[in-house]
């Protein structure tokens, strides 16, 4: 098979395993039940195994090491300005309550004589949020990935996001909005990381 045509590890973690749906199953069935629900009524009698196969795609996340997707097209280039990937929509689970947060990620980084494909930052994006987590928390491992990885000159990371857990129930404010930041090496200087933010605004 042609290799462009292959799918790639990440792709295929999305798949949920059929043996782990089967344990997930009566699980579910037992909560929705413990809530007051009748399981066996039509709208419900397969909700069960739907929600077995989206929690799977939506902790996908722990079946891939992120640190391979960019191994996976790092190449040499004489570039050491800043390299930015914004506006990258990220969805994923607070671990407190296991309701959706999500919004956009903005990263940049300082070449050290290896970039990676544009692509694959979000995708590391991408993989990160797909575990249970906190903001704080993946703002950070998206930092540490790329500079592991990529050992650039520094790495700056900015989330905003959007929190079910403050919207549905809690406080109730619709429209508050939290950011969080993270940066390394170059980005320590106020004026490098003022001119990310500066990039980000236009």
């Amino acid at each position: 098979m042609n290799d462009d045509l292959q799918m790639k590890p990440w792709d295929i973690a999305k798949y949920p395993s059929k043996s782990l749906t089967e344990k997930l199953v009566p699980l579910y069935r037992e909560a929705i039940s413990l809530i007051g629900e009748d399981v066996e009524r039509e709208g419900l009698k397969k909700t069960p195994e739907r929600v077995a196969k989206a929690m799977q795609f939506m902790t996908y996340g722990y079946k891939i090491d992120p640190r391979e997707v960019l191994e996976s097209a790092v190449f040499e280039e004489d570039y050491q300005q800043m390299v930015i990937v914004k506006d990258i929509d990220f969805f994923s689970l607070c671990e407190h309550h296991l309701l959706p947060f999500f919004g956009k990620a903005h990263v940049a980084y300082i070449p050290d004589k290896k970039i990676t494909g544009l692509s694959k930052i979000a995708r590391v994006v991408e993989i990160l949020s797909r575990r249970l987590q906190i903001q704080e928390r993946l703002t950070t491992q998206i930092k540490d990935c790329i500079q592991e990885t990529l050992n650039p000159m520094g790495v700056m990371v900015v989330i905003e996001a959007q929190h079910m857990c403050m919207q549905m129930r809690g406080v109730e404010k619709m429209h508050s909005i939290t950011t969080t930041s993270d940066f390394t090496g170059a980005f320590n200087t106020a004026k490098t990381r003022e001119e990310f933010m500066n990039l980000l605004g236009k």
